[in-house]
Parts: structure tokens; sequence; C-alpha cells
């Protein structure tokens, strides 16, 4: 064999070693990744996780309706659930009667439209109030001292939040938003910036975030901004009217 001939043989070899390796390192990369996005959202491969599902507002439990952003931000978690190889049970706030921790959770709306948020509310977030008048049109999120109104196709807020406790180690992601737009937008907030989540609190961290969305009588849930992290206000026991400070209401534990 030639020198001509060796040269070309040794560099299909070395092109091929190359390429060989950087498909390993491309592997390894998008195995690391795809392990730290089932952590954080708590679902192994062949588990399965739980999607509440919230009612349109304005309407009953026993309507069973549900506004169509809802339906198109459970299409996109269950999108994600897909991508880390579990499976989703959907079903109807009213119808959960189940502890948490067991398996990953993602409860959609806020309490006045899914009894599931507001049981988490009160467990683990009670610094967090919803204040609403449907027929006056009064749309208050309140987190501590802070009041969060919402203007019509101007602007609305959403509170995001991952939670963890009771029998098992899987978290509980809530979407409360002030309207089934703002609850998309905070879901593909979810789905698509996980990474800016973990590098900012951790793989297993908790948090509550507050998210405005923008123009949404224009943009829809294009335009989300980060408004804050709220996580201590809303951890923290509301004030008992009429008592001291640091005072604890009779019953408390």
């Amino acid at each position: 064999m030639d020198g001509s001939v060796l040269n070309i043989v040794l560099g299909v070899v070395s092109s091929a070693v190359s390429a060989a390796l950087a498909w390993v390192v491309q592997a390894s990369l998008r195995r690391r990744s795809l392990e730290r996005k089932r952590a954080f959202f708590g679902m192994r491969a062949g588990t399965e996780c739980l999607i509440v599902a919230p009612r349109k507002a304005g309407t009953t439990a026993e309507d069973r309706v549900i506004a169509q952003r809802d339906v198109y931000a459970m299409m996109e978690l269950a999108a994600l659930v897909r991508e880390c190889g579990a499976e989703a049970e959907i079903i109807g706030a009213n119808e959960v009667r189940q502890g948490v921790g067991g398996r990953a959770e993602f409860s959609i709306g806020g309490p006045s439209a899914n009894e599931r948020t507001a049981a988490h509310l009160r467990w683990r977030l009670p610094g967090v109030v919803f204040r609403g008048d449907w027929e006056a049109g009064i749309n208050e999120l309140v987190i501590g001292d802070r009041v969060y109104a919402r203007e019509k196709g101007v602007v609305e807020y959403v509170l995001l939040a991952r939670i963890t406790g009771g029998e098992g180690e899987r978290p509980t992601f809530l979407v409360c938003g002030q309207t089934a737009n703002s609850n998309l937008a905070a879901v593909r907030v979810l789905a698509r910036r996980y990474r800016e989540l973990i590098r900012a609190h951790g793989p297993h961290g908790t948090f509550a975030l507050m998210l405005r969305v923008i123009q949404p009588g224009s943009y829809g849930a294009d335009v989300v901004e980060f408004v804050g992290d709220v996580t201590a206000q809303a951890s923290a026991p509301r004030p008992v009217p009429g008592a001291a400070p640091g005072q604890e209401p009779a019953d408390a534990a």
C-alpha cells in the first residue's frame, strides 16, 4: 500500500472515530439533560403523573366545562409527560380523592376553579389569596401586602409554583392564573424554560413565582414577564384580623 492510499485510509478511520466519539458525547449529554428534566418534574420513565383539570370560570362542578385554553395547556403538559417517558391521568378537580407526593402532579387553575389547587394553597402557600367577583369584573391575586389586579386585555397575572411534601417525594406544580389564557402562558414557561428554573432553584427546589402576561388581548399567551420570586410571602401565614403581630389562630397546630 503506497503512502497516498494509506493516508486516505487513515483519514477515513480518523473521521469515523471522531464521528463516533461525537455521537457518544452528544448521546451522553442528551441523556443527562433528560434525567435532570425527569428529576425536576418527578417523572421517571414508566411512572404516572396526575393532571388536574379546572372548571371554566363562571360554571359549576356539575357543568364539567373546561375553557379552551386550559385544554391547550393540558395538551402541552401531556406532550411534556410523553417526553419524560411517563403517562398522564387527566381528572377533574372535583373528582380527585388522593394524597400528594406519590406521583407528580400538575394542578391547573385558581382556587375558585380547582378545589385541588385550593387545598394545596391552604396547606403550603397560605399567603396566597384570590379575590374575585365575576359579575363585578374583580379579579385580584393577593400575596403578602401586594395586590396583582387583572386589567382585561391589558395585563393578567399567574402564580407558578413547585411544592413538595406528603406521602412521597414527587413534586406538585401549581398553575394559578387569573384566566385560562394566563394558565396557558405559565404552562408554556414551565415546559419551555424549565432549564432556567433548575438553574435558579435546583432540580428539587420549592418555589412560587409571579408572572405577568402582557397585552393578552393582542398577544394571547405569548408575551410573559417575570415579576418576582414570592416564595417567602406566599409561604407565610396570613395575619389574623385583630390579632397582635406574631399571634397565631387559636386552633393553629
